[in-house]
């Protein structure tokens, strides 16, 4: 693991990450922490400039949609306890499941777009286990 890549792993554990637990308490009322697999990062540059906007970003989208009411709202706070993200190097090993509280997310985040899940993705995996 390069300089520019441990850089990257500190911003996204010092400020990103943290941020977007505090965005996910602000659209559900509880802050979510996030659990990383920074050793499938280690040597990919690419996919941890691409980290925040393709998993974090996209569940705080889907979030706004389940969270649209109180109703919702108190299903997160009750059934989502953690997030953990992945790197896989393609996106045929992108994986996405939401079980025990535990929203996985498997993605090739280097691959960009095509590694990632979609709002709706995730909208959908959580919906069915809430």
């Amino acid at each position: 693991m390069g300089l520019q890549e441990r850089r990257k792993i500190q911003e996204l554990q010092t400020v990103t990450l943290p941020g977007r637990s505090r965005e996910i308490a602000e659209i559900c009322g509880r802050e979510i922490p996030y659990e990383v697999d920074w050793d499938s990062l280690a040597d990919d540059a690419a996919g941890l400039n691409f980290l925040d906007n393709l998993s974090c970003h996209r569940l705080n989208m889907a979030l706004r949609e389940i969270c649209m009411d109180e109703l919702g709202r108190e299903a997160v706070r009750q059934g989502l306890r953690q997030v953990r993200l992945r790197n896989v190097s393609s996106p045929e090993q992108r994986h996405l499941r939401f079980a025990d509280g535990v929203l996985e997310m498997h993605c090739a985040y280097a691959q960009g777009t095509a590694g990632m899940h979609s709002d709706a993705a995730i909208r959908d995996a959580l919906l069915a286990a809430l």
